[in-house]
């Protein structure tokens, strides 16, 4: 089976869940007019990556500043499900596409990085929370758990999604191949020239349709009174995109994409995946399980845990 995907390489409005939502599904739209029935968005399209703040926290110490900071971003993330993916769902029935997006998820009142999945009747199929937010990501992010790594069976593929650094953890490249994915989903921020080379060498060890897709974001984009460590000049080019496509023999189908905001294309042809596997599945005949073994935590693990039964 064959079929057209696309990757978004645009900025979002950074704090205006609102807006965001908007553009989300103007693009996906957009996409769907050019037949693609698989669309993938950046990390944090929904409602922003706060490039290049500190959120005004030293070591040590907390301002008042840091507090309104995080207010304001907290104030732009969404509930799953929510009106938000309401509208991202209905435009996604509206192209006939599944689409893929990265969201700040509100849960109660920490912040998750998260990815979304949503099918072409509309509905939120699954999510997946990053599980390790990069360095002081660590500061604004909450940490998922083993019970959001979904691999979806859907009619254009195995569909997971792993977040930009996420993909340095070999483990969960190695769960994530387990489950069977077919089409890597790797909505990120990582806009240096080394992703792709990454992103390749997933391609091959996975045997696996990769599609990954950054932000092309300016300052501009971002509130004037937003404490930008990069400067205010309107011009500056915070994320400067470098999105892609890669086969399961590491070809790059599209991209890397240039300094602009642009949708990627590319033809998905399903049983490449199963042609790559001929001589490495590294599941299956290039495993070692008599060495090597791996143990993944699918529980969900709740910081309070309340018993169901009466008490005696």
């Amino acid at each position: 089976m064959t079929y057209k995907a696309a990757v978004v390489q645009a900025g979002s409005i950074p704090f205006d869940s609102e807006k965001s939502v908007q553009k989300a599904c103007a693009l996906i739209a957009q996409a769907g007019k050019a037949g693609a029935r698989l669309v993938v968005f950046p990390e944090a399209f929904i409602s922003g990556y706060p490039k290049a703040c500190s959120f005004d926290t030293p070591v040590g110490y907390r301002t008042e500043k840091a507090r309104e900071e995080y207010f304001a971003y907290h104030a732009g993330s969404i509930v799953v499900p929510g009106p938000e993916t309401a509208l991202l769902g209905k435009a996604a029935k509206e192209a006939g596409t599944h689409v893929v997006i990265g969201v700040m998820e509100r849960g109660e009142h920490t912040i998750y990085c998260t990815a979304l999945f949503i099918g072409p009747d509309g509905i939120v199929l699954g999510k997946h929370r990053k599980l390790m937010p990069t360095g002081t990501e660590r500061l604004i992010w909450g940490f998922g758990d083993g019970s959001t790594l979904p691999v979806l069976e859907t009619e254009v593929g195995p569909i997971g999604a792993v977040i930009c650094w996420e993909n340095f953890m070999p483990a969960l490249r190695m769960a994530m191949y387990a489950k069977g994915i077919g089409v890597y989903c790797a909505p990120t921020a990582d806009d240096r020239p080394v992703w792709p080379s990454s992103m390749q060498h997933i391609a091959l060890e996975g045997r696996c349709f990769v599609l990954s897709a950054c932000q092309y974001i300016t300052r501009g984009a971002y509130p004037e009174d937003y404490d930008c460590k990069l400067g205010d000049d309107p011009a500056t080019v915070l994320m400067k995109g470098g999105s892609l496509i890669v086969d399961p023999l590491g070809k790059i189908l599209a991209g890397p994409a240039g300094e602009e905001e642009t949708i990627l294309y590319a033809d998905i042809d399903l049983d490449d995946i199963v042609k790559g596997k001929f001589d490495l599945d590294t599941v299956g005949h290039y495993a070692r399980p008599d060495v090597f073994s791996l143990h993944v935590n699918e529980q969900p693990m709740p910081a309070v845990q309340f018993g169901g039964g009466k008490q005696k």
